[in-house]
């Protein structure tokens, strides 16, 4: 799965530097040196990670219309700021990572690895597979059903109940991975249901092994589409 990047600076030192250690994480470059095209393209497109030059002239006034634009949080881009040696006040600017000018290639790479394995954690933590699969639901006093499982996250998953039921609150799930021999077994609560037979329901506790063979096997999807 490819990332995109997109570089804002005319310090082309530090661009051939970035362009170099993001192509090697098998990150795509967009580089724009002007500010006010750069915010015109984000606009229209998401990147996964945004570096700015804050020595460049606009960029005080960039990085604020992006921070204002944060209400939105699905489509911001983790945010990477550039400045000079010695240049106070990097760390205050909306960004999670900082670089120091001039910018070594062991900088870069330590760097932009920890962006990147950040960004993927995110798209991981929020990925819902599809499936369609039989799911054993059991809630209230001793009450079970068979349900389908129509998608699954490392929170949750989604149900379709025929005929719908109106059943709410602690449930306890169990089900099988694809492809695997394990069998996830966990306690959440029903946190929505509708009247075409919907409902969702949100893991609340799992064994540390469950957890983690979940983790893994929904990231395998995730990298194999």
């Amino acid at each position: 799965m490819t990332l995109s990047s997109m570089v804002v600076s005319r310090d082309w030192q530090e661009v051939s530097v970035l362009e170099c250690v993001l192509g090697g994480l098998h990150i795509d470059v967009d580089v724009e040196s002007e500010p006010e095209r750069a915010f015109a393209k984000l606009a229209k497109s998401k990147v996964d990670a945004l570096i700015v030059d804050c020595d460049l002239k606009g960029a005080e006034n960039f990085l604020r219309h992006l921070q204002d634009e944060r209400h939105h949080p699905s489509s911001v881009p983790l945010v990477i700021v550039s400045g000079s040696r010695g240049q106070h006040g990097l760390v205050g600017k909306g960004a999670i990572f900082t670089f120091e000018k001039p910018i070594s290639v062991e900088q870069a790479v330590r760097t932009l690895s920890a962006a990147r394995n950040l960004i993927l954690d995110g798209r991981l933590r929020y990925h819902r597979q599809l499936l369609e699969m039989p799911i054993s639901v059991s809630y209230g006093a001793n009450k079970r059903l068979e349900a389908q499982l129509t998608n699954l996250s490392q929170g949750g998953l989604r149900i379709h109940l025929d005929p719908p039921l109106k059943i709410r609150g602690p449930a306890r799930v169990s089900f099988g991975l694809p492809g695997t021999k394990c069998t996830v077994k966990a306690e959440g609560v029903i946190v929505w249901r509708d009247q075409l037979g919907n409902a969702g329901i949100r893991f609340v506790q799992m064994s540390k092994r469950i957890q983690r063979e979940l983790q893994l096997w929904l990231a395998q999807q995730y990298f194999t589409r």
